[in-house]
């Protein structure tokens, strides 16, 4: 917690970070604050002025701009709070960050042009097209030995004029940077220009796992990792699923993958039976339908299982030139796959029309017109509107 004053509080906007309508709230500027203003790759604290809780905090020049939901009054005496949790997560893995661009370069030479602190993972773009299985290890070893070696992590503060600034790692002060150069040291590893927060030992990372290597932008290539609490979290949700695929699989984790490849083949044979008996059940209503001894103008089918081949089989093999054909496949309370065939001018009027009705898009040519339908349900209105055309359409037509 930390004790200050509110010094200015206007009327703004927040754009949610998941879009959506912006929120309508206010912009407080205090005297001083504990909250971190998002940059340098590093999201925002989170915490409470008083009762009010603090939903964004941006940088504008020196002053850190705290985004509100309820108004504050100018000059009164405030209390503010800190979200922890937050903020260690952010230090755990900005730490981190450094730590991993440090070493890269040392070992390999690839520099960082960038990183991204995300909600479940962090990832850093190396100038490198591409890392090695073993380069990858040899790096998540180096940085945990680091890790064990308790190196303590200092700030320092440099005049921006002072020589030593160009001794420090960086890429530039931004454009409307003010005061002092803020410079974050891993003695004996790392001097790294730098805004945000950080752990003051590397003791507190606990541990860093690498997860990988994902291709980037320019050849350039994405690190991914985890820092600290994140690795616990991940090992959690990895055991979770191990005992879930324990339970489902009825076998050890070692051969889970095993297990799952066997359903695989056993799911694409039974897919592949599926759709051949699919096949001949098309076949076979096409040929009850042309063996009628009088054949209606309209031919109507719904079925649940199936999809636009089965449609298409029935279509070709009843032929369009003298019979409206209208099928439909998928559930009939949800979405599914809908085909009108036919004489060409008749489906050309009425494809739109069924889509519509259907509340779905479709398109066609030649005499076919299929799409998706979200209303399966009014698969029946549409049947009427077909029926009706044909109810009025003249004998030489």
């Amino acid at each position: 917690q930390f004790a200050t004053r509110v010094v200015s509080c206007q009327a703004a906007e927040l754009r949610p970070e998941g879009g959506g309508a912006p929120l309508r709230g206010f912009q407080v500027v205090l005297e001083d604050t504990i909250l971190f203003p998002e940059g340098g790759g590093q999201p925002d604290d989170r915490g409470f002025i008083g009762e009010v809780p603090v939903l964004r905090v941006t940088r504008r020049g020196p002053e850190a701009l705290h985004f509100v939901p309820a108004p504050l009054e100018p000059g009164a005496a405030v209390v503010l709070s800190l979200d922890w949790d937050r903020r260690f997560d952010h230090m755990q893995q900005h730490s981190g960050q450094h730590l991993i661009t440090a070493i890269a370069e040392q070992m390999f030479g690839f520099k960082t042009t960038s990183w991204e602190l995300g909600r479940q993972r962090s990832v850093i773009e190396l100038n490198t097209p591409s890392m090695t299985a073993e380069q990858i290890g040899a790096l998540e070893r180096s940085v945990n030995e680091k890790i064990r070696e308790r190196v303590p992590v200092t700030v320092r503060e440099l005049a921006a004029d002072d020589p030593e600034i160009e001794t420090v790692r960086s890429r530039g002060l931004p454009d409307n940077h003010a005061g002092p150069v803020r410079v974050v040291d891993i003695e004996g590893v790392d001097s790294n220009m730098c805004c945000g927060t950080h752990v003051s030992n590397l003791s507190d990372l606990q541990v860093i796992k690498l997860l990988g290597t994902e291709k980037g932008k320019k050849n350039k290539t994405n690190l991914v990792f985890l820092a600290g609490n994140r690795v616990l979290k991940s090992i959690e949700q990895s055991h979770s699923t191990e005992k879930a695929l324990t339970s489902l699989l009825k076998n050890g984790p070692g051969e889970h993958v095993e297990a799952v490849k066997r359903l695989q083949s056993s799911v694409k044979l039974l897919q592949k039976n599926n759709l051949n008996l699919l096949r001949d059940i098309a076949l076979l209503i096409a040929q009850d339908f042309k063996n009628r001894p009088v054949r209606s103008q309209l031919f109507a089918l719904h079925r649940k299982e199936g999809d636009s081949e089965f449609m298409n089989i029935i279509a070709n093999e009843i032929g369009t030139e003298d019979t409206l054909l209208f099928l439909t496949v998928g559930d009939e309370k949800e979405a599914g796959l809908f085909l009108l065939a036919g004489p060409v001018e008749a489906v050309e009027n009425l494809g739109p029309r069924v889509a519509e009705l259907l509340g779905g898009k479709g398109a066609g040519k030649r005499g076919r017109f299929q799409g998706k339908a979200t209303k399966m349900s009014q698969r029946g209105e549409a049947q009427a509107l077909l029926q009706e055309f044909l109810s009025h359409r003249s004998p030489e037509a």
